[in-house]
């Protein structure tokens, strides 16, 4: 073993017994890397001649700014190099995105279509008149504004699946600040007449938002207070409903915590078991449609029908026990309103605020109040796979119909069935989650949207409103 040893050790040192020429080979390569990189760092010290940037004036800075801001889309880009007859037809197609879309429909896009719209509708009905009576105007004006406004939309908007009709909060921002005017119960044409100035109102100011290119504006809400507002409103929205869902005749038009759990408990002797029952057994229902949808998006349809499928059962119930129900109120209603990115296209936010506004233009005149893009609906018109906005022309289809030759269907329509809805809707907007992230990414964020949800609970839903657009400076 060792003579192996040792035979490995000669051979080893027997390829090094000219030592000498091993080093001066190593001697020449360091000479030729030295040479290399002096060249190397000649080369590189060499001076090149650079031009000094353009003069700019302070105007053109501003100017380039400017731009920026208020046109970081240059919409007038789709003019350049084109014939006047070309302009016109992209004038009227930047004007009417309509126009753009229509001469391409087909029949497969049709079809889907016609399956989102009617899907959304069965939707929009009860929400329609669920949102009217939280915003204090009859629940007719609530179907109003599902008809009018979407077809508005569909003219001069460009979201495929946006659902276009009355918000909860929208509406209990309207309600609560009006009646703090005007007395719903005592003034009602009064009332109704401030209801669609408001709109129209709302209507000019988004608009002139989006025609001086001001939507930028609205980056600057804060996340966080909004997050805070959003969850006070609907704890508060909730409650409110607690009338309808416990049988109270007489309870607080106030829109605070405190004054309304008082309403609440002072009206126990008020309490219907019969309203009881049924409105939690339906509301149960509601809240678990919403939860295998949420598990499973595949069953949209689900939380879909639910709302309208709620509305003909216990309206049918009403209808066959009415002479045992004597006690349960009833809502009798007479004839008398971030999708783009999954799918790969461009929503100029400007144009859609010049569109929202306008719609509740011309809907203020067709007795609409303030409509929104709702994401319930919007979110259930892309799981039904709507392909273009005509799916809202759909709807509003399906809602004229409604109007005009099923609304006897809805007189015996309960209150109970109306506040499960709207505490449904509402649930949503309690994003505890993000709550939870602001308090452990930033807690000044956090501390803001407490004071914004516990203004809106404890003072007023106009003071939480407050909070949240003060935060903007």
């Amino acid at each position: 073993m060792g003579t192996s040893l040792n035979r490995v050790e000669e051979e080893d040192y027997s390829s090094y017994t000219n030592s000498s020429d091993f080093i001066s080979i190593s001697l020449e390569d360091n000479n030729n890397t030295t040479k290399t990189a002096t060249s190397t760092s000649k080369s590189s010290s060499e001076l090149h001649p650079v031009c000094l940037p353009p003069h700019v004036t302070t105007w053109q800075k501003l100017n380039h700014r400017l731009r920026e801001i208020f046109f970081p889309d240059d919409p007038l880009h789709i003019f350049k190099d084109q014939s006047w007859r070309r302009k016109l037809v992209l004038a009227f197609q930047y004007v009417f995105p309509i126009l753009r879309w229509a001469p391409h429909y087909s029949l497969s896009l049709f079809r889907s279509d016609l399956i989102a719209g009617l899907t959304i509708a069965s939707l929009a009905i009860p929400q329609g008149i669920s949102y009217a009576k939280l915003a204090n105007l009859q629940p007719i004006i609530g179907l109003y504004s599902s008809f009018v406004p979407p077809i508005v939309y569909s003219v001069l908007g460009s979201s495929r699946h946006i659902g276009i009709g009355p918000v909860s909060v929208a509406s209990l921002v309207m309600g609560t600040m009006l009646d703090g005017e005007v007395s719903h119960s005592n003034k009602k044409d009064l009332y109704l007449e401030l209801a669609f100035t408001s709109t129209l109102f709302a209507g000019l100011f988004q608009a002139s938002l989006g025609i001086f290119r001001l939507g930028f504006i609205i980056d600057f809400l804060s996340k966080a207070t909004l997050i805070g507002f959003m969850a006070g409103a609907a704890v508060i929205v909730s409650l409110q409903q607690l009338k309808g869902l416990l049988g109270i005749t007489h309870f607080t038009s106030d829109m605070e915590l405190i004054p309304v759990l008082e309403s609440v408990f002072n009206s126990i002797k008020e309490w219907k078991w019969e309203t009881i029952v049924m409105g939690f057994c339906f509301l149960i229902f509601l809240l678990v449609a919403r939860f295998i949808s949420t598990r499973k998006p595949r069953l949209f349809w689900v939380s879909a029908a639910a709302p309208l499928t709620s509305v003909i059962l216990s309206s049918l119930l009403i209808f066959l026990l009415k002479s045992k129900l004597k006690h349960v109120s009833i809502e009798g209603i007479a004839v008398g309103r971030t999708f783009a990115s999954l799918h790969n296209y461009q929503v100029d936010g400007n144009k859609e605020m010049i569109a929202i506004g306008f719609m509740n233009i011309v809907g203020c005149c067709f007795s609409c109040y303030v409509t929104t893009g709702s994401f319930s609906r919007s979110a259930v018109n892309y799981n039904a796979g709507a392909k273009t906005i005509f799916s809202n022309i759909v709807m509003a289809a399906t809602v004229l119909v409604t109007l005009l030759f099923l609304m006897p269907l809805f007189h015996y329509t309960p209150d109970f069935v109306l506040a499960a809805i709207i505490i449904t809707a509402v649930v949503g907007l309690v994003d505890y989650k993000a709550a939870l992230r602001l308090w452990k990414l930033d807690k000044l964020d956090f501390v803001a949207c407490c004071c914004s949800f516990f203004g809106v609970l404890f003072i007023s839903v106009q003071i939480g409103l407050a909070i949240a657009v003060i935060q903007i400076f």
